[in-house]
Formats: C-alpha cells, structure tokens, sequence
C-alpha cells in the first residue's frame, strides 16, 4: 500500500465542486497526484481534468476507470444518492478509498456499506472533513486535555450561504441528499460523538424551509430541504449536543462557533466562512478562545492557517489536513480516522433529526 515514496495516485468519482476542491488540495501535497476522473458530466469532467493536469485520464463511467488501472486509491465525490451504487462497484476492487460524506442517504444503505467491507482488506475513510479544521482540532485537543473539565455541553452553530447550485439541482431534494440533517449536519454530528466520547440515545429537532429556494422548479419538483433547525441529542453518559443551523445566514463572518463547556470552564473555536462568499478581501483566520471558571479570565487566540491552503477550498483548510493523513495512512498501512462505524453512526442521527423536526417527537435511538 504505498509503502515507497511514490506520490499516491487518485482516481476520483464525480468532478463538480467537491471533486474540484480535492483535486487542488491533492496538488498541492508531494505525496498525491490526480491520475484519472470519472464523470457522466463532459462539462465537469474536462474542467476537472484541466485542473488536475494532461497526465489525467478522464472517464465518463467509473467502471471504465476501474478497468483501465493506474490508480492506488478511490475518492468518491458524486452525488450523494449516487454513493450506494459507486460502492457496489468499486468495494470489490479492495483499493483503499475515501468517500465523501454522507457515507450514503440512508441508515440501511451505510448497513449494506459496512457488510461489504467485511469482505475487503483495503481501509475506507469517510470525508468528515470538518474534524481536521485547525481550530476544531486544536478545541478537541483542549477538551481531550480537560481544559474545560468534564464536558456537560457541547453546541455548534453554522449560520452559512445556502445549498449551491448543483447539476440538475439533484441537492435540492431530500431523496437525493437524505435530507439536510444528513446532508449537511453529518459533520455536526459526527463532531458531537468525538467530543462526548460516546453515542447518543435521543434526539430532538425542529426545522423548516422556510426562506432558501421558494418559488424554485426542477426536473425532479419543487425543492423540499429545510434551511434553518435546532436539534438537540443526548448522550449515555450526560453530555448534551445542540446545533443551531441557518442556511440564509451567509453575512455573518463566523460562520462556525462551536462551543465545549465542562465543570471548570469553555473551550470556543471560531471559523469564518469563505472570503469568496462574502464582501471584502480581509483575512479571514480562525480564532480560539479558552474561558477559565476559577480565575474569571478568558484568553483568545489566532488559529492561523496557510493562505493558500484556505484559497485551495471552501473548509477552512480541513481538506488539505484530511488527505495529508490519508496519505499517511496509505502509507503506513494504517487504519482510518473516521471509520464506516463513524459514517454509519453521523447518517443515523441526522435521519432521526430530520425524523424528529417531521414528527414533532423526540426520537430514540
């Protein structure tokens, strides 16, 4: 599994924009290259491979890719409804792969995901990209030091710019994204289970569309994704999770705050949203900020990241640090940071949020 020094070559599925995000992250790291993409879509497909370089193949099926070689590792980064059928295909071929999230938009698809790995050897991450923001990791290193001493609540708000425009406007329909609880909120809940350190037992939401895509007509019928939520889930061992989700919200500068209280003081990390989203070109580095109970001080820092790490996408960074130690594993012969377990487990909560805000009904899990 590339255990020599030869850069790491990917055969990516899928080119619109998150594919395009990776290809230049996989660039701009010595130990990846971009061999192949895959895409039924020309337009995305040659704008893809331009960006990669002319050693890139480009494939309209990924079957075809597959069958040509060359490649060392699979990113998956196709529409979400999409994943079940890619997996199926490209599980047998035993490389190593990273699958963007959600791992699939439903809990019995990411069920069938796992029973196929039991047949494979080669590792598969899932793409929670949000954990290897610098100023997430550096507030889960505080909480796993105890900085805030024991942890009794954990919030995140994301008030951001809504859904992009997407192909078809397949990401507009909660058949095609399971939902944006699931589609979006999968990090949210996958921060969650890390910093609680445990998995939940209820979950409650309250949601709506309410302001984003009124009025819009697709292919597939008008849009049906909720823009705005507040979920809050309950942890076995006490913690207590709350997100605080907008998605017409994208004039605010932060646009992560996540918040980790304990019995001794509060762990806050800031994130502001991408620079292209919003007006002016001021630098827009993360911050932290540490508050001590004992002493009634708080102290703030600057969590700066490269430049042109943050230029390279839309995620502070955090997809940079994500292939970084892919790679690494791949290397090393190592095992995932976010596992299928994980995958299964952040599809799960967000399909009771999105259960939950439909009922009216906390749901159990």
């Amino acid at each position: 599994m590339n255990s020599d020094n030869s850069p790491v070559r990917y055969g990516i599925i899928g080119s619109g924009m998150m594919g395009q995000e990776h290809i230049r992250n996989i660039e701009m790291l010595p130990g990846g290259v971009v061999a192949a993409v895959a895409d039924p879509d020309e337009g995305m497909r040659q704008s893809a491979k331009a960006l990669a370089g002319e050693c890139c193949a480009a494939y309209g099926d990924h079957r075809q890719m597959l069958s040509k070689g060359g490649i060392d590792a699979l990113l998956i980064a196709s529409p979400n409804h999409t994943h079940i059928d890619v997996l199926r295909d490209v599980m047998a071929s035993d490389l190593p792969i990273l699958a963007e999230k959600p791992l699939a938009t439903t809990v019995e698809d990411c069920r069938e995901i796992l029973q196929l790995q039991q047949k494979r050897n080669a590792p598969v991450w899932v793409a929670m990209e949000y954990r290897f923001m610098p100023p997430v990791a550096r507030l889960l290193d505080e909480v796993r030091a105890k900085t805030p001493g024991r942890l009794q609540m954990f919030s995140i708000r994301e008030h951001r710019y809504p859904f992009l425009d997407k192909i078809g406007g397949w990401n507009r329909h909660n058949a095609n994204t399971g939902g944006t609880l699931v589609e979006k909120c999968c990090h949210h809940f996958d921060l969650m289970r890390l910093v609680a350190g445990c998995d939940p037992v209820r979950v409650y939401a309250s949601a709506g569309m309410d302001v984003n895509h009124l009025g819009e007509s697709h292919p597939a019928g008008a849009p049906d994704i909720i823009d705005n939520a507040y979920v809050i889930v309950d942890f076995e061992n006490g913690v207590r999770g709350m997100l605080d989700l907008c998605m017409f919200a994208e004039a605010a500068f932060w646009q992560e705050i996540l918040t980790a209280t304990g019995s001794e003081g509060r762990v806050e990390a800031f994130i502001p949203g991408p620079s292209r989203f919003n007006a002016g070109d001021e630098k827009r580095q993360a911050e932290i900020a540490i508050a001590n109970r004992a002493t009634r001080s708080e102290r703030r820092e600057t969590v700066h990241v490269d430049e042109a790490v943050l230029a390279a996408g839309d995620h502070h960074g955090s997809t940079f640090y994500q292939h970084q130690k892919f790679i690494e594993m791949m290397r090393s012969g190592g095992t995932p940071d976010v596992t299928l377990e994980d995958g299964l487990k952040a599809v799960m909560m967000g399909a009771a949020a999105e259960r939950s805000a439909v009922t009216g009904l906390p749901v159990s899990l």
